[in-house]
């Protein structure tokens, strides 16, 4: 049932705008696999071979680790309503920071965040949709807040500091190069 496309096509660009959630996953040569849940309105689909997103400061920073190592990345999404489908876009992806060449411009892109570490910049070169027969029905309610709240919270010094305490490691001690 699987089907496989070299790029995204118009009707993939419109189920990844109409999914409320992706996830990543990432891995080094060695060490754990990552996949991680994202959301906030921190993606998008320039084109149908490149997508960004936006990183948000979280527990952890593997996927910054992982792309030091190796710049594989698959995006994930699941229909969760009436439409029963899986998509996944795999690639290779390069990080951002603040003050890199291109920050800006791919910032302005969001909605502005002050929790902003990083911004992916996946280039696609296999896309691949499959039935999502048994991904269970569950209804949207709302994006959480907790995050914002957290971040409104704490002042930039507090959210650097935060991530120089918690996030310049990835769970199996490599670096994630978190810019300071």
């Amino acid at each position: 049932m699987a089907k496989q496309f070299p790029e995204l096509h118009d009707a993939h660009s419109k189920f990844i705008e109409e999914q409320h959630m992706f996830f990543v996953g990432t891995a080094a040569p060695d060490g754990r696999v990552n996949i991680s849940p994202k959301g906030m309105e921190s993606l998008r689909v320039l084109g149908p071979g490149r997508i960004v997103w936006m990183n948000l400061t979280g527990s952890g920073n593997e996927t910054a680790g992982h792309l030091l190592e190796s710049n594989r990345m698959t995006l994930m999404w699941c229909s969760f309503t009436t439409r029963p489908m899986i998509l996944r876009a795999y690639g290779t992806a390069r990080t951002l920071h603040v003050g890199d060449a291109g920050w800006d411009e791919m910032a302005d892109l969001f909605p502005s965040h002050r929790s902003a570490r990083q911004i992916y910049d996946l280039t696609i070169d296999l896309v691949q949709t499959s039935c999502g027969y048994a991904v269970p029905f569950m209804e949207y309610q709302s994006d959480r807040d907790t995050m914002q709240k957290w971040v409104d919270s704490k002042s930039d010094d507090d959210i650097r500091a935060y991530w120089m305490e918690r996030n310049q490691q990835t769970i199996d001690g490599k670096p994630t190069r978190l810019a300071k």
